[in-house]
């Protein structure tokens, strides 16, 4: 059913970079539960796409990110969410707790971007996604990736992609810069 629109937007965030392999997850809602990617599934080539409830037993096949995805519908009126691993984002996410885009679009679609904890596939990153999915449509997990929300994938996709490009121009610009420990010589020394 929503398998040609899983491999649409997969095949977006893997050209883009995004996602490599078999990382990340995609989902939508649906009257008494979610849509969510198969665990191991490549976002390009999906295959078979699992039905979540939002209560009672979740099938084996579900992704192991489905507690996440599940909070946040249970916590939110979002529609979609698409999770990440945007390079750029990962690696801000491990130098700071907030990401504060300067570029023009970052600015006026995503003017500050959370980072959260919270071990992938656990409850905890599931509690701590979903309570910052309530005031915003992106956020971060610590060295981990993005979850995306929107009305659609596309919007959820777009706002994934834009976290990236947004994170890619602070790299470049210095603003993640981490001194050396002293006790470390400077290279060429």
């Amino acid at each position: 059913m929503h398998e040609s629109e899983f491999a649409r937007i997969g095949a977006r965030l893997r050209s883009e970079g995004l996602v490599n392999a078999n990382f990340g997850n995609i989902s939508v809602r649906d009257v008494s539960g979610f849509f969510i990617t198969s665990a191991g599934a490549y976002l390009d080539c999906p295959g078979k796409v699992v039905q979540v409830p939002f209560e009672g037993p979740v099938p084996a096949d579900a992704s192991s990110e489905y507690r996440a995805h599940r909070e946040v519908y249970r916590a939110t009126r979002h529609s979609a969410l698409v999770h990440a691993h945007p390079p750029h984002a990962v690696a801000a996410s491990l130098v700071t707790d907030e990401v504060v885009p300067r570029d023009s679009e970052g600015v006026m679609f995503c003017p500050v971007i959370s980072v959260v904890e919270g071990k992938p596939g656990s409850d905890e990153i599931g509690r701590n996604v979903a309570e910052a999915l309530r005031l915003a449509n992106i956020v971060l997990v610590k060295g981990h990736g993005t979850f995306a929300a929107g009305r659609g994938l596309d919007e959820a996709y777009i706002l994934t992609s834009l976290v990236e490009h947004s994170c890619r121009v602070l790299w470049q610009l210095g603003a993640f810069h981490q001194p050396r420990p002293e006790s470390s010589p400077p290279p060429g020394d």
